[in-house]
Order: structure tokens, then C-alpha cells, then sequence
């Protein structure tokens, strides 16, 4: 299953605040994507105000935690966090592909 998970309400100056916490993130996402977990993340742009993250995983436990060991969410940066299934039916690795 795919799950995406939405970093919203990022506190004001987020681009600049970061920088204390990003090297710290970067390594708990090259976890997660080591372990075969996180598939694609990045930061929406123009204007940078929040970050979409692509799990996949058996539940959605493994995108909420990963917010919630994530160094941006501990340390207050996201201000709201969500964890969506996405039904994904078209592409190589669809969960739930159409003919």
C-alpha cells in the first residue's frame, strides 16, 4: 500500500529554521528509504510552505512514525502533519493496478 504523508503549517521562516534540524531529517528519510519505506519526499515549492513524503508499507504506521521521530515535527517546525492512503492505479508499482 502507498500512504502519503503532509507536512503542513510550517512556522515562518521554515527555509532558513531548518537548517539546524536538516542534516538530522535528511539521515531519518535515508533511513526510512533504506529500509524500503520512503519512496519520494520533497518540499512543495514556490512558495515552500509545506512537504509531500511517499511510504509504502503493510499500514500507515510506518509514515506516522516517521513523523513522529522526524527532528522538523520534534522540534516544532510542522505546525500539522497527516498520513492519507493513496490508491495508486496507475504505474509500475501500483498497489491496486488497472489492466
Amino acid at each position: 500500500m502507498h500512504y502519503l504523508l503532509f507536512y503542513r503549517d510550517l512556522v515562518d521562516d521554515y527555509v532558513k529554521r531548518r537548517e539546524a534540524w536538516r542534516g538530522q531529517h535528511l539521515a531519518h528519510a535515508k533511513a526510512a528509504k533504506a529500509r524500503g519505506e520512503l519512496v519520494l519526499a520533497g518540499a512543495l515549492d514556490e512558495p515552500v510552505d509545506g512537504a509531500v513524503l511517499l511510504f509504502q508499507g503493510e499500514s500507515a504506521e510506518v509514515a506516522e512514525q516517521f513523523a513522529k521521530h522526524d527532528p522538523y515535527v520534534m522540534n516544532g517546525l510542522v505546525g500539522h502533519w497527516e498520513v492519507r492512503l493513496w490508491s495508486t492505479v496507475i504505474g509500475d508499482q501500483a498497489t491496486i493496478p488497472l489492466g
